[in-house]
């Protein structure tokens, strides 16, 4: 996780600092990785993926006041750019609200609603619990197509769509798209196949790994399961 980011890095190596005997506060600890610069410099790029000017229906965006409580009620989806030596693919994700957990994934050469959808197939494969879900994604053709909405109607999905071209309606899903790029996905791979392994590997290093500040340091993944057991066992 060459890009964690010293909050997180320093919840991970506490214990080990105490063990060792060493004596470093948080500052310290952020003193001593400006010292030797190794903080995380920002890094900006930007392509744009969604095509929203389109004639097919645009849902509501059924997110306005809703307060996400529990696991799977929620999924929050989008397409993001990555490259290889190939070119230009595309990366769509789909991950629930609570948990921050990816759910579902698939890299492709194009953003055909064919190749988004695999996305959404693999994140209703992964669901654990049964009850109401919404879809919210942009206003792009891929998800306002007959393909991807008859996907959603066959798993029980309620869409739902951001207003218009405000980028802070679907949030969330960008930040997890910031996340693999900016973290992970560091360098550009020779070809799609090495690209689709980095993407594997990162997605799992992502949810299984890696600490996450709005989960109080939990992993998206260790969240998803306790919450979606408490869930279960509720019933």
């Amino acid at each position: 996780m060459p890009r964690l980011g010293g909050r997180k890095l320093y919840y991970l190596l506490h214990d080990r600092l105490k063990v060792a005997g060493i004596k470093l506060g948080r500052d310290g600890f952020f003193a001593l990785l400006r010292q030797r610069r190794l903080l995380v410099p920002p890094k900006r790029s930007y392509i744009k993926t969604t095509y929203s000017k389109h004639w097919m229906r645009k849902h509501p965006n059924l997110l306005k006041g809703l307060a996400v409580e529990r696991v799977e009620q929620v999924f929050v989806a989008d397409i993001t750019y990555v490259e290889s030596g190939e070119g230009v693919h595309y990366l769509s994700l789909v991950t629930d609200a609570c948990s921050r957990k990816i759910m579902g994934w698939h890299l492709s050469r194009e953003m055909k609603a064919s190749d988004t959808v695999q996305a959404l197939k693999m994140a209703v494969k992964n669901r654990v619990t049964t009850g109401a879900l919404i879809h919210h994604s942009d206003r792009g053709l891929q998800y306002c197509s007959k393909l991807y909405q008859e996907e959603l109607n066959k798993a029980k999905i309620e869409p739902s769509m951001t207003d218009g071209y405000d980028c802070y309606q679907n949030a969330l899903a960008e930040r997890i798209n910031g996340i693999l790029k900016m973290e992970y996905l560091l360098y550009k791979p020779p070809g799609f196949d090495d690209l689709e392994c980095m993407v594997k590997q990162s997605v799992k290093i992502y949810n299984e790994l890696r600490p996450h500040t709005s989960l109080d340091l939990q992993t998206p993944e260790s969240a998803h399961r306790k919450a979606s057991s408490e869930e279960l066992a509720d019933r």
